[in-house]
């Protein structure tokens, strides 16, 4: 793994779960100061700086990451086991949305449904393709198709996060198909 990967991969740790790494915190909406977290990642790699940062953030394929309008604050798009408020927007879903896993989650998810376990939330894909993608990760990769619409007609909420990740509290069995 190259060095950008891991730095990539300690900021998502940082900003997702475990701001307290590199002495930080997070405010209430999971922003961390930019300069408070690029002098908390220099200890680790010293020449970690500000341009370095804009480019994970510029080249990360799932947008991760937002600044705010001055890039002064930087945080994770979605993703945290810590409770914060990215403010997310409340959304009608689509008629079905994805969530690929490995295989050896499904006899739970068999038997609970989807939950989102350590994080705040379930994430679900538009699209197949992208939910292979994210299951491939976790081993053999299982499909599940969600009747998104119908859950949300049955009173469930759903939400965009700003790099196109549907989102929920949980997935119950009966919306859950497996492909």
């Amino acid at each position: 793994m190259d060095q950008k990967t891991q730095i990539g991969k300690f900021i998502a740790l940082i900003l997702r779960h475990k701001p307290q790494v590199i002495g930080i915190t997070l405010d209430e909406h999971g922003w961390a100061k930019v300069d408070e977290l690029i002098a908390g990642i220099q200890h680790k790699y010293p020449h970690f700086n500000k341009d370095f940062l804009e480019d994970i953030v510029a080249s990360d394929n799932k947008q991760r990451y937002s600044f705010n309008e001055d890039h002064t604050s930087i945080r994770a798009n979605q993703g945290h086991s810590i409770p914060v408020d990215v403010e997310l927007q409340e959304v009608v879903p689509p008629v079905v949305l994805w969530h690929g896993t490995g295989e050896k989650y499904v006899s739970s998810i068999d038997e609970i449904g989807l939950i989102p376990k350590t994080r705040l939330y379930v994430h679900l894909s538009s699209d197949v393709e992208t939910a292979h993608k994210v299951g491939i990760r976790h081993g053999k990769c299982v499909i599940y198709q969600v009747d998104a619409r119908k859950m949300y007609e049955d009173g469930y909420h759903f939400y965009l996060s700003i790099n196109h990740v549907y989102l929920t509290k949980a997935v119950p069995i009966q919306y859950l198909h497996k492909q």
